[in-house]
């Protein structure tokens, strides 16, 4: 996946500010529209294959949503859990760390179990305070997505023609 922020090729705007591209609106002309963004993508993939020069296109997602799905509902058994199982992976990661760098040898063990015990203190202090401190509020999981309404493929005005009649020939295959 490429950054939005830099040009084509590792390319940067003129004039921009410490060298780097600032986001700018899209332009070009609609060359397609589609419902998800596996169809444009689909549909600049086949661009692409008919050798059509690409760097002319973009995708857009246009009436952007922020969408909250919600995954679970939150128990105290729950949330000690993970913060138990995030602090030993935190503490099995330091301890062998410490073990290998400086301790060594028959220390090694030791380190690896002290690191993972204090990892799990540590997991369940930092997880159980905050949500203690909610007071159930928000008793439930959830992940966030930004999500379109549609996504418009836009083209530079010099190839849009072409590529508006190379998708045709895509929707009737």
């Amino acid at each position: 996946m490429s950054n939005p922020l830099s040009g084509p090729a590792g390319q940067n705007q003129p004039g921009a500010a410490g060298g780097r591209r600032l986001p700018t609106k899209p332009n070009g002309w609609p060359i397609g529209s589609y419902n998800t963004y596996a169809e444009a993508q689909r549909a600049v993939d086949y661009l692409s294959d008919q050798q059509f020069p690409v760097e002319n296109v973009t995708i857009v997602g246009v009436d952007l949503m922020q969408v909250e799905r919600i995954t679970g509902r939150l128990t105290w058994g729950r949330v000690l859990g993970a913060g138990a199982g995030s602090g030993a992976w935190l503490g099995l990661f330091l301890g062998l760390l410490v073990g290998l760098f400086v301790g060594g040898g028959d220390a090694l063990f030791s380190t690896v179990i002290a690191g993972v015990i204090g990892g799990v203190i540590f997991g369940l202090i930092t997880t159980a305070v905050p949500y203690a401190a909610s007071r159930g509020t928000r008793d439930f999981s959830s992940t966030m997505q930004l999500v379109a309404g549609r996504y418009d493929v836009l083209c530079d005005p010099h190839h849009a023609e072409q590529a508006r009649d190379m998708l045709a020939r895509l929707n009737i295959q």
